[in-house]
């Protein structure tokens, strides 16, 4: 359940600081109060935002490349 609600903060961040709508307009979008969303966006720094789903991006590029890299080698052994 925690990890869901870090989730939705983390979201609510990114909307407000990526969407171009005033903080008022997003805080009422996600039913959350202006107040809540000020002290979610004094926690979080950019580099919170990016960090999560670009560490997956970056895990799932290095075992794409691990993958290559095998069936190069394979596919070489075979010629």
């Amino acid at each position: 359940m925690m990890k869901h609600f870090e989730e939705f903060e983390q979201e609510a961040v990114r909307i407000a600081l990526t969407s171009g709508l005033s903080r008022e307009r997003v805080a009422k979008d996600l039913r959350i109060g202006k107040s809540t969303l000020g002290e979610w966006l004094a926690q979080y720094r950019p580099s919170d935002l990016v960090s999560a789903p670009q560490a997956d991006l970056a895990r799932e590029n290095e075992r794409l490349r691990l993958e290559n890299r095998m069936l190069k080698e394979e596919r070489d052994i075979l010629k």
